[in-house]
């Protein structure tokens, strides 16, 4: 499962941990930019996709349709793409175990975890 970033975070991320996520994506490289959370949802969960987000609609879709796709929750604030890239590199193990694991819908990542 790769990380699908949502449009609220910069398609620049994904040059910044391309080394350890070689899959990830963000909504603009795959034309959805704009598009629905609900047709984001549905992309995710037909490829694989775990998404990554600011938006709390992801975690209600999550709460009403179950998992997949799982949803990666960022509570981290006003805050730079370097920041982000430097949070989920920092955080990689948790993240790759947050994803094999199947039985978790969505991880709630903040500054002090």
């Amino acid at each position: 499962m790769n990380l699908l970033f949502d449009q609220n975070i910069s398609f620049r991320i994904i040059k910044l941990i391309n080394d350890v996520f070689p899959g990830a994506r963000q909504v603009r490289e795959l034309q959805l930019e704009n598009s629905t959370d609900l047709d984001i949802w549905t992309y995710a969960k037909s490829n694989q996709y775990c998404i990554v987000t600011f938006d709390a609609d992801f975690i209600d879709l999550s709460n009403l349709k179950g998992h997949p796709p799982k949803v990666i929750w960022l509570r981290l604030g006003n805050t730079s793409t370097k920041f982000i890239a430097e949070k989920i590199l920092g955080d990689h193990q948790i993240i790759r175990e947050f994803i094999s694991n199947d039985e978790d819908a969505f991880l709630e990542m903040n500054k002090e975890m």
